[in-house]
């Protein structure tokens, strides 16, 4: 390997990427509107829900009930004498659940015994299922010892008393969690992108059959293209994570210089990942489609990112260990969340970097193929 020749193909890849609006757009511009995406539209949060409650019949405590479930900001209630009225909105879906308050709901429930409460809940969507039911059950708790105080009576001793403690997120705000991973899906994206689209778009245009009749070698040629969108990939990891801390408030309490490591690695995987797609392809079209086929949906399903691996068939599970983003993805979440917990941080450092190397080689592989 030759440094001159290196440092020639890297200047003219450079001024390549600095004259292309194309490709800092894809570095500079489609960050911040994913990590806005992300952070914004994306949210597993408790909304507030739709809730018909039945009174059969008017009482005070029936009053007390409904009044209890307009005070909290989770619920919309409607209420109606006969469930007949609320079936035909939850069928259609404008309604989360239906709650049956009986006749005699007053004299049962007053009597220290279990309420007589009927929830229908809608099961198309199961985490709002569990979501609702569980709400509602807590809030016929606290009802009922609240009126047992109000009317002067001892308060219900709970069976068991829980005093929790929530580590790492204390806001629980699913936020905390969601920006950190979307780092991991926006570099993959625009490592991919980045070199599939602009090398595939020298194959079509003929300057790459140019570039390879020269004296350049494979590892000349790999590093003289990677280097300069390796440099813009950092700094949109950098923007990213600025982002992240500075306009949606996520933590942050690892180190900054572990979390490079990891994205460099990343970046190089990415990276090598698009500049191999783009030599099989040799089209723009076709690299773009393969490149969000093969890099961005695997990340994406398989980084718990967004879908809990525990939850996937064993299959999945261990398939999840050929993408490197699932390694990505846990040292942003663990470096902003929880700091340097490096039980966690080595392993998936070891992992991106024997990636890393190991897509290095394929592409250096292929690249020698094309040039013999």
């Amino acid at each position: 390997m030759r440094f001159s020749r290196f440092a020639a193909i890297m200047r003219k890849e450079t001024r390549q990427a600095i004259r292309d609006p194309s490709t800092l757009m894809i570095a500079g511009l489609l960050p911040i509107m994913l990590i806005f995406l992300f952070g914004y539209a994306v949210s597993f949060d408790p909304r507030q829900f739709s809730v018909g409650v039945v009174v059969e019949q008017p009482t005070g405590e029936t009053e007390s009930f409904v009044a209890s479930l307009r005070n909290t900001r989770y619920f919309e209630i409607e209420t109606a004498p006969v469930r007949k009225d609320f079936e035909t909105l939850m069928a259609a879906g404008e309604l989360d659940a239906i709650i049956i308050l009986p006749q005699d709901f007053s004299a049962i429930a007053l009597r220290g015994e279990a309420a007589p409460i009927q929830i229908l809940v809608d099961g198309g969507d199961p985490n709002t299922a569990g979501l609702v039911g569980s709400y509602i059950e807590l809030l016929v708790i606290n009802w009922l010892e609240q009126e047992w105080l109000d009317r002067g009576q001892p308060p219900l001793a709970p069976l068991v008393s829980i005093e929790p403690r929530v580590w790492f997120n204390a806001e629980i705000s699913s936020r905390n969690y969601l920006v950190p991973g979307s780092v991991a899906i926006i570099l993959t994206i625009i490592g991919a992108l980045l070199t599939a689209l602009v090398v595939a778009r020298e194959w079509e245009r003929g300057t790459m059959e140019a570039l390879l009749a020269t004296p350049v070698g494979p590892l000349e040629l790999l590093l003289g293209k990677l280097v300069p969108y390796f440099v813009l990939g950092l700094g949109s990891f950098m923007l990213s994570v600025f982002v992240a801390v500075a306009f949606f408030g996520v933590p942050f309490r690892g180190s900054f210089f572990a979390l490079s490591l990891a994205a460099a690695l990343f970046m190089l995987c990415s990276l090598g990942q698009g500049l191999l797609i783009s030599t099989l392809t040799r089209n723009q079209l076709v690299a773009a489609q393969v490149a969000v086929m093969l890099a961005f949906l695997p990340a994406f399903y398989f980084s718990n990112f967004v879908f809990e691996l525990d939850s996937m068939p064993l299959a999945l599970q261990l398939f999840s260990y050929a993408i490197p983003a699932r390694f990505l993805v846990s040292t942003l979440q663990t470096q902003f969340l929880a700091g340097n917990v490096w039980a966690v941080l080595l392993p998936d450092l070891a992992a991106l970097a024997i990636f890393a190397i190991v897509i290095f080689a394929i592409c250096a592989l292929f690249t020698r193929t094309r040039l013999d």
